[in-house]
C-alpha cells in the first residue's frame, strides 16, 4: 500500500485502500499497523485534521480493529 508523509509528532505516514476499507499507518516508532474497515470518509478527515495525532487517537485508535504489519 502506498503512504503518504503527513506532519504529525505521532504518525510518520497514512495509507488508505478504498476497496478494503483498510487504513495503514506508520509511526515515528517505525511501526506499521492497519486498521480494518475504516470509511473513506474517516481517512479524509484525517488528512485535513490540523493534529493528525489528536485526530488518531480520538476517531481510529480504539474504534476499530487492527493488526500490526512485520
Amino acid at each position: 500500500m502506498q503512504r503518504q508523509l503527513v506532519v504529525s509528532t505521532n504518525l510518520r505516514s497514512v495509507g488508505y485502500d478504498a476497496a478494503t476499507g483498510t487504513l495503514e499507518v506508520k509511526f515515528v516508532s517505525g511501526r506499521i499497523y492497519r486498521y480494518h474497515d475504516v470509511p473513506e470518509s474517516v481517512y479524509g478527515q484525517l488528512l485535513q485534521a490540523t493534529s493528525k495525532g489528536q485526530f488518531f487517537n480520538a476517531h481510529i485508535r480504539d474504534g476499530y480493529a487492527f493488526s500490526r504489519v512485520g
